[in-house]
């Protein structure tokens, strides 16, 4: 980054700051990971400089003809990846993609059935403080707090007395798979559509490790970024018949013009997701989410839902005397990083929460495995049991900054 170095050394000063944070620290959000180089020059390249509203082969401007074969590239890797029938890569995020999915099938008033915030859902499923949610009639199903399962027999009773148009599945907080199928059943009953959001578990998905909904569902959304290891952004699948209702919804609908850009880092991120190494770093970040839950459990944390059955794991640490806002902050200080979440049905407020939320794609990225998080693990522990030990946690933060010189993954 030599010109920017020269011209603007305060901004370039920020990034590398960042940079040596990113690489002295355990980031443990979920919804976090790192790009390839590949990833990365794609999303900083002259691609930046063209608009190009429209779609392939139907632009609004002119000099969109290479254009065309970028985004294109991207639509032919993501429908071999997840086996798509149709797909929209010009979302700019993962809530765009799913509010343009909403406005694309729905009219104002309509009724979705999605999941409840608390237990493990996303705020663009219908929670009251989201602008969506005063537009469609959101109705929220929650899962079985003894067994950390979605109820069906309780979502097909809310589908038969609300009547949605949408039944809406997928989650952010929500550690383990679905069943698809149940979903799809009680939708037809009912004559209603499916869309599923796969933003946080995508890359297991394509990877063939958790169960695909897309050829059985009508309409599937997702970031890019997560376990998928893309550039920040948004993607729709669908079935055929919806294609242009979705084209539609997002351009002109939703938004302008695209940024090419970010869609050849995700050409690039799916070319990566396509490669046998990929199943194995994948199958890694599973392995490693179960070599946490042993240790916390062994410890005597609550782990949500029983446990995890993908990247995340959504834990109480109010048995320790703790709220997940200062869980959050002692990790932190010691260079550990995770984000407070709220669990089921939870009495504290979202600023301060009773849980905390962590995953493994990030480390699993720079190449730690069950040894490493069994360290992690120990290390967050002890803090967690002693959050008031300056020592310990200076002590933690030099034995961190140790281990992550054994696997830096930025130079």
């Amino acid at each position: 980054m030599t010109a920017l170095k020269e011209f603007d050394s305060e901004i370039y000063n920020l990034i590398e700051k960042e940079k040596e944070r990113q690489m002295n620290g355990l980031e443990l959000i979920p919804s976090e990971n790192f790009v390839s180089l590949a990833v990365l020059e794609a999303n900083g390249s002259i691609l930046t400089n063209k608009y190009s509203e429209g779609y392939s082969g139907k632009r609004y401007y002119g000099g969109c003809q290479i254009i065309d074969g970028v985004e294109d590239l991207a639509i032919d890797r993501a429908k071999k990846l997840f086996g798509a029938e149709h797909v929209n890569v010009q979302p700019l995020s993962g809530a765009p993609a799913n509010i343009g999915a909403y406005f694309a099938i729905l009219e104002p008033g309509d009724t979705v059935l999605g999941m409840d915030l608390s237990h493990g859902g996303h705020l663009t499923h219908g929670h009251p403080i989201t602008y969506i949610s005063k537009i469609f009639n959101f109705q929220r199903y929650k899962t079985d707090l003894e067994t950390g399962l979605i109820d069906f027999d309780n979502v097909r009773k809310m589908a038969k007395e609300f009547k949605p148009k949408l039944i809406l599945c997928g989650y952010s907080a929500y550690s383990r798979d679905l069943d698809y199928k149940q979903f799809k059943e009680i939708a037809d009953e009912i004559d209603a559509y499916t869309m599923a959001d796969i933003a946080h578990i995508a890359g297991l998905i394509a990877a063939g490790k958790m169960n695909n909904p897309v050829k059985e569902f009508d309409i599937v959304t997702t970031t890019t970024h997560k376990t998928l290891r893309g550039p920040r952004g948004g993607m729709i699948m669908c079935k055929e018949e919806l294609a242009k209702k979705i084209d539609k919804s997002i351009f002109p609908g939703l938004q302008g013009g695209p940024h090419e850009n970010l869609i050849a880092g995700k050409a690039v991120a799916f070319k990566e997701a396509l490669q046998p190494e990929f199943k194995t770093y994948a199958e890694q970040i599973m392995k490693n989410a179960k070599t946490l839950e042993k240790e916390f459990i062994e410890a005597g944390f609550k782990l949500c839902f029983n446990g995890t059955e993908n990247h995340l794991i959504l834990m109480d640490v109010t048995s320790k005397g703790l709220s997940g806002k200062e869980a959050e902050k002692v990790l932190d200080a010691a260079n550990i990083t995770l984000n407070k979440n709220m669990i089921p049905d939870d009495p504290r407020s979202p600023m301060d929460p009773s849980g905390v939320r962590f995953g493994t794609p990030s480390l699993t990225t720079r190449g730690m495995k069950e040894k490493e998080m069994k360290k992690v693990a120990q290390w967050m522990i002890a803090l967690l049991e002693n959050p008031k030990d300056e020592k310990l946690i200076e002590s933690t933060k030099k034995e961190i900054k140790e281990l992550c010189n054994d696997f830096i993954f930025y130079k």
